[in-house]
C-alpha cells in the first residue's frame, strides 16, 4: 500500500511538473498574416496541431484521413485542426498548391524557421500536439492508418 501512495504521489508529480505551455512564437498563415501560437492556443476548446511537411508521405496520409472526418469532428467537439508546416525554403511553395489541391480546410501554419519545431523539441513528423487552455495535453509522433480514430478518442475525452 505505502509503495502504491509513493508512486502515485510521484506520477502526480511528474505530470504537473512537466505539463507544457505552447510556446510565445508567431508564425505565418498561408495568406501572410502573423498568428500568435498562444493566443490561438488559449482556449476552452481543444486544438491540434498537426505538424507536417509537402514531402512527408505519412504527414500527408494523416492530414487526409483526418479531412474525411473533419465536419463531424467539428461537429461533435468544436475542435480545431491547425496543420502547421515545417517545409524548408526549398519546399515552401510547394505548401499553397498542395493545401488547395487536397481541398483541406484546416488554419494552415508555416513554421518557416522550424522555430515552434524546435521549442517543441520536435525530432520527427508527423507530430500531433493536443492543446487546451494554451496547455498541452497529449503529443504523439508517427502515422499509421486508423490512427486518426484513437486521436479522435483523445479529442472527445478532452472536449467535455
Amino acid at each position: 500500500m505505502k509503495n502504491t501512495t509513493i508512486l502515485l504521489t510521484l506520477l502526480l508529480f511528474s505530470s504537473v511538473l512537466f505539463s507544457q505551455n505552447l510556446p510565445n512564437i508567431d508564425l505565418k498563415s498561408l495568406d501572410g498574416d502573423t498568428v500568435n501560437v498562444t493566443e490561438i492556443s488559449n482556449t476552452d476548446t481543444v486544438k491540434v496541431f498537426s505538424f507536417w511537411a509537402t514531402w512527408c508521405v505519412p504527414c500527408v496520409n494523416e492530414l487526409d484521413a483526418i479531412s474525411e472526418v473533419y465536419d463531424e469532428w467539428q461537429e461533435e467537439t468544436q475542435v480545431e485542426i491547425i496543420a502547421v508546416s515545417t517545409d524548408d525554403s526549398r519546399t515552401q511553395k510547394r505548401v499553397k498548391p498542395m493545401v488547395n489541391g487536397k481541398g483541406w480546410e484546416y488554419q494552415i501554419l508555416l513554421d518557416e524557421n522550424q522555430e515552434l519545431k524546435r521549442a517543441l523539441n520536435i525530432s520527427t513528423i508527423p507530430h500531433i500536439v493536443i492543446v487546451k487552455n494554451g496547455e498541452i495535453i497529449y503529443r504523439h509522433s508517427g502515422y499509421t492508418p486508423g490512427a486518426e480514430d484513437e486521436l479522435y478518442e483523445i479529442i472527445q475525452e478532452h472536449s467535455k
